[in-house]
């Protein structure tokens, strides 16, 4: 007769936790808090199917909600075993917490979101490594996840604003972001303000035309297009379909333009002398 299998009855006494194994800089392992090692062996005895569906609780006010720190633990735990089924299910858990903490693409203007987008992406992309690294071995970087899951994945964010603020000022276009929220802060665009690189009286010095066309040259692809664009007076949007706009032209809406726009005006105004108006 064929055996079904059955889920491990819950243990009669404290079960032992795996202990983290990486170090700090004076030598102590790092360690749980005692609230997170005290959830962990409430739930532990649990048979997996109810385990599984309370860390599925997303309302953190809902009384059967397990931290994240908790549901991260439970997903290394399943290295080595065949019961994939289990570790998909509390993997897509965990990785939907940490989407929800990171940049949503949706926010501002579409370019905006385009960058938010990515800096997402690169995020996420560093976070599923480390789960990778961890269920192929052993990554002690995941230890600090279950102790502060919340300022972990914080961290994971801000180290891909930094990458993405290198990235953008080789370009010559710095993105002004808040690493706490994810979002611009406005600055960038902004900083165009008023400032007209092909102002008539600036445009016949010739050390501002060179100074300029520097500028324009350090631009991203699609800042130096639309820039050129406004060079040859073409407008940005018109209400007559016929004529020819820089929106039309690259496929992008009014609002993506002015956006490109103000953040070359504002890498072009960088190139101003010191004491030099606007």
């Amino acid at each position: 007769m064929t055996r079904v299998p059955t889920e491990p009855s819950p243990p009669s006494g404290p079960v032992s936790i795996a202990p983290l194994r990486k170090t700090r800089i004076k030598g102590p392992l790092y360690t749980r808090p005692a609230e997170i090692e005290a959830k962990l062996q409430e739930l532990v005895g649990l048979p997996r199917e109810d385990l599984v569906r309370r860390c599925e609780v997303m309302d953190e006010e809902d009384p059967s909600y397990v931290h994240s720190e908790c549901v991260l633990h439970f997903v290394r735990a399943c290295r080595g075993e065949n019961r994939s089924s289990y570790f998909e299910r509390l993997y897509k858990v965990i990785s939907g917490r940490v989407r929800q903490r990171l940049p949503k693409p949706e926010t501002g203007a579409e370019t905006q979101s385009l960058v938010l987008e990515n800096l997402r992406d690169d995020a996420f992309g560093r976070f599923t490594k480390l789960m990778a690294e961890d269920y192929a071995g052993y990554s002690e970087k995941l230890d600090y996840y279950e102790i502060r899951f919340n300022g972990a994945v914080k961290k994971l964010r801000l180290d891909s604003c930094k990458k993405g603020w290198r990235e953008a000022k080789k370009r010559g276009a710095p993105l002004e972001i808040d690493p706490e929220s994810g979002e611009f802060s406005g600055k960038a665009e902004k900083a165009g303000g008023s400032f007209d690189p092909f102002d008539p009286e600036k445009f016949r010095l010739e050390d501002f035309r060179s100074r300029l066309d520097a500028a324009i040259d350090v631009l991203t692809p699609d800042q130096r297009r639309i820039v050129e664009m406004i060079r040859q007076k073409i407008p940005i949007d018109s209400q007559d379909p016929n004529t020819l706009t820089i929106a039309k032209a690259l496929g992008k809406s009014e609002k993506t333009i002015r956006t490109y726009r103000d953040q070359a005006y504002a890498a072009i105004r960088a190139f101003r002398r010191p004491g030099e108006a606007p």
